[in-house]
């Protein structure tokens, strides 16, 4: 999900009492979900003018065995309560995905892995949460119109799990979570908390990816103006 500047969400008074319960924010899309995604699929992604570089998608775990999936959006654990993935997968352009390899390497010696949540995210997704969210909570999403880095396969939501008893490890905020806990410069939450977010930081950016200020969660790779917004679905990505 894109997250917004923390005045936005302060906005929305629903949000503090189901957050309070649950890290995963809840809302109930606007029509039921395979509806949406019959309407998405038959709608095509906005035209783009420029030279691209040619897409090459890396699934995640075929290059890293380490590296353990929790993909959100092939379950109901999500901001819409549904699956909206068809299948629980993780891609990201192969130069992206080879820097997220040397990240994990560098993370082993410390006693953590890497566990994803998401990677490529097809733009019909993209489309599917824009037209299931009410408008007054549209700026938590990505406007399909101008498509996400999620779509260009250079943008990875993903967290720690500790290598010795394969449990992801508590951040300052869960996953997905809008409030000022998600952000990066949090000063809140237990030191060791913040010190895997940094440890988590250190490791990515060094690799050449940049954290979203408002989530601490989500790191966009450094080229990912080179590549085009893609369409194919999971399926299509072979097995």
């Amino acid at each position: 999900m894109k997250c917004s500047p923390w005045w936005a969400a302060c906005c929305v008074l629903a949000l503090t009492s189901a957050l309070a319960q649950s890290p995963v924010f809840k809302i109930t899309p606007l029509r039921p979900v395979e509806e949406l995604r019959k309407e998405a699929l038959a709608t095509q992604p906005p035209h783009e003018e420029g030279d691209f570089l040619k897409p090459d998608l890396a699934e995640l775990v075929r290059l890293d065995q380490t590296i353990k999936l929790d993909i959100r959006y092939a379950t109901a654990n999500n901001f819409l309560g549904t699956p909206v993935y068809t299948q629980a997968r993780a891609f990201l352009q192969r130069p992206a995905a080879e820097a997220l390899v040397r990240a994990s390497q560098e993370l082993r010696p410390l006693g953590y892995g890497l566990i994803i949540h998401d990677g490529y995210r097809p733009w019909y997704i993209t489309r599917i949460f824009w037209d299931a969210t009410p408008d007054n909570l549209k700026i938590f999403v990505a406007d399909p119109k101008a498509g996400s880095k999620h779509n260009r396969g250079c943008a990875i939501d993903l967290s720690l799990y500790d290598l010795k008893t394969g449990t992801e490890v508590t951040m300052p905020s869960g996953y997905d979570e809008m409030t000022e806990r998600a952000y990066a410069n949090y000063t809140g939450g237990t030191e060791e908390e913040r010190s895997r977010r940094s440890i988590l930081r250190h490791a990515m950016e060094k690799q050449g990816f940049q954290v979203n200020p408002t989530e601490w969660w989500h790191f966009d790779y450094k080229d990912w103006k080179q590549y085009p917004i893609l369409n194919r679905p999971f399926e299509a990505l072979g097995n």
